[in-house]
């Protein structure tokens, strides 16, 4: 018996198909990894195993600045209580010393302290010696040296807490990273030809009218990286030079600005091309400082761009317009992006070869034409048909005119 045939002949079978089939290079997938800032400008580091704990009580004051409100809130309610019960405590030692707690003392032997009967009497005291409230049912009197040498202790000890507390609290509530909420940076970068050459760029902006004085960007790739000799460096930074860096060290920062990167010989992106970009494990860290103008406080930015937030051929939108003699910038297309024509090879190889850009804009041209075309021919053939609908209902709405015939030859009547 024969064995049967398949309907579909040999040429096309999926085996014969797959062969013939072209094989595109392949590339690694990047393997998901946490960011080392996030876009927020939060460093994604844990520091673990420290033993020298120590060091952080030789810098007191910030490490209550550091810590969260919560805590510094109690510690601030706790400190005052515990230095008014400590001194309250004394008070009511230095009291019953000299018998002023004695029911049955003398009438003529004046108290230490007139009217601090109990605990209760000695820590009003002692709240009344510290905030310098003084109703005036309550006071020191000359007979006891100790007595005044425990209220200048306390005044002195009461001016130090006031001071480190209330210095806390104030640099808390004016921290630097409170004036960077209102600096913002575009979700995605962008890559494309500016000047015929491949840039790297984002935006940035300010959204209060108060300045940041001597702004100024910084920009760092940050990759793993293993060196000549096998020493693998995880973290790894690299600085690449912006536009506004090369011409002076400062930005006027007065509207929002595009930060450029002229991908050249020596930016670490020079060998990308934008298949290889999607693949690759970096990250581009980007730092605004400055100074406010307000406060006269520095203050520093920060964002991430890791590869799946480069855009490859797009650039920013204008959104800066001017309306009756005031510029109006747009903050609702500040991260919006256009497509543009932009060659997907490396930056070497367009320096390499400039012809690529040379026919990628004409390719671009040329779709550009054929897409006009395209449109007019569309709008074209829409006219024509409406016209000739037009034209049909014209002629269905005409009313034919109807002639009748007298069988005697008479005359012809027409009726319409």
């Amino acid at each position: 018996m024969l064995a049967r045939k398949s309907i579909i002949p040999e040429e096309f079978a999926l085996p014969a198909l797959a062969s013939r089939a072209t094989r595109k290079p392949v590339f690694r997938d990047r393997v998901n990894k946490a960011r080392f800032i996030a876009k927020s400008g939060a460093c994604n580091l844990a520091h673990k195993n420290i033993r020298e704990q120590g060091r952080f009580l030789q810098d007191v004051f910030t490490t209550l600045v550091d810590l969260k409100w919560r805590f510094t809130i109690v510690i601030f309610t706790m400190t005052f209580l515990c230095s008014w019960l400590l001194f309250a405590m004394i008070w009511w030692l230095v009291a019953f010393g000299h018998g002023d707690l004695d029911q049955n003392r003398a009438p003529g032997v004046e108290q230490c302290v007139t009217n601090v009967k109990s605990f209760t009497s000695a820590f009003l005291f002692s709240i009344e010696v510290q905030v310098t409230i003084g109703f005036g049912g309550r006071m020191i009197t000359e007979q006891c040296p100790i007595a005044i040498t425990v209220l200048i202790m306390q005044n002195i000890a009461g001016l130090i807490i006031n001071a480190v507390m209330l210095g806390c609290i104030f640099m808390k509530t004016a921290q630097s990273h409170r004036r960077a909420e209102t600096l913002i940076f575009s979700r995605q970068a962008c890559i494309a030809v500016r000047n015929s050459r491949l840039c790297f760029m984002i935006r940035v902006g300010d959204l209060r009218k108060s300045m940041i004085i001597n702004a100024a960007v910084r920009l760092q790739v940050v990759r793993k990286t293993t060196t000549p000799e096998g020493e693998v460096i995880p973290i790894h930074q690299i600085d690449i030079q912006s536009e506004s860096a090369v011409a002076s060290n400062s930005i006027f920062l007065l509207a929002p600005l595009i930060i450029c990167h002229v991908i050249d010989k020596d930016s670490p992106l020079y060998d990308l091309s934008a298949m290889e970009l999607q693949c690759s494990d970096l990250e581009v860290i980007v730092i605004l400082e400055g100074v406010v103008e307000t406060t006269g406080i520095t203050t520093q930015a920060r964002t991430s761009y890791v590869t799946e937030e480069i855009q490859w051929g797009h650039r920013f939108v204008s959104i800066v317009t001017e309306e009756e003699g005031v510029y109006s910038v747009d903050y609702s297309k500040f991260g919006n992006t256009v497509k543009v024509p932009t060659p997907l090879c490396s930056a070497r190889e367009l320096d390499e070869k400039p012809s690529i850009l040379i026919q990628t804009m004409q390719k671009s041209e040329l779709s550009h034409q054929n897409s006009l075309r395209k449109r007019n021919s569309m709008r074209r053939n829409n006219s024509m048909r409406k016209s000739n609908s037009m034209q049909r209902n014209n002629l269905s709405l005409a009313v034919p005119k109807v002639q009748f015939f007298t069988p005697e030859g008479g005359q012809n009547v027409a009726v319409t």
